[in-house]
């Protein structure tokens, strides 16, 4: 059974614009395939200069906000119950898995910032973007939202 949720962090918080408030460097990442969480690609080079996959982005992102998160994979995030619980409907700083099928095996990590807004980095823009939820469904690997985690922390 899932231990009852802490109160809010403040982070979690609405923003106007949650992307407004992020430092100008988390917005010019580079996409970075073999930097992902627990990579020795990031194990030498620790922090996102050097560029990032999706999960080590979003993780990135949530420690500028207080939330840590260990080092998981998408199909272990999603299996995850001790630093993450499954929501219904995201609300913001929350982590959306899209994939081409409901298989969390290398599912993308986005991070909810409000209403129909997802901020992810994909190889297919190069840098990190915000995306409306429609945008996922357009493109077949992305077209599943196998679903949304909210970190414990």
């Amino acid at each position: 059974m899932d231990a009852p949720e802490p109160p809010q962090h403040p982070a979690r918080a609405a923003f106007p614009d949650l992307a407004t408030v992020l430092p100008p460097e988390f917005l010019r990442v580079p996409y970075a395939g073999a930097r992902h969480p627990g990579s020795p690609a990031v194990a030498a080079r620790p922090g996102l200069a050097e560029g990032a996959n999706c999960q080590l982005y979003a993780y990135a992102v949530l420690a500028h906000f207080g939330l840590r998160m260990p080092p998981l994979r998408s199909a272990e995030l999603w299996a995850d119950r001790a630093a993450t619980r499954i929501v219904p409907t995201p609300g913001p700083l929350d982590l959306l898995l899209f994939a081409p099928t409901d298989n969390p095996y290398g599912a993308h990590v986005g991070l909810w910032l409000g209403p129909d807004q997802v901020l992810h980095l994909s190889r297919e823009v190069g840098h990190p973007a915000v995306w409306p939820l429609a945008a996922f469904r357009a493109r077949m690997r992305y077209r599943v939202l196998i679903g949304v985690k909210r970190v414990r922390s």
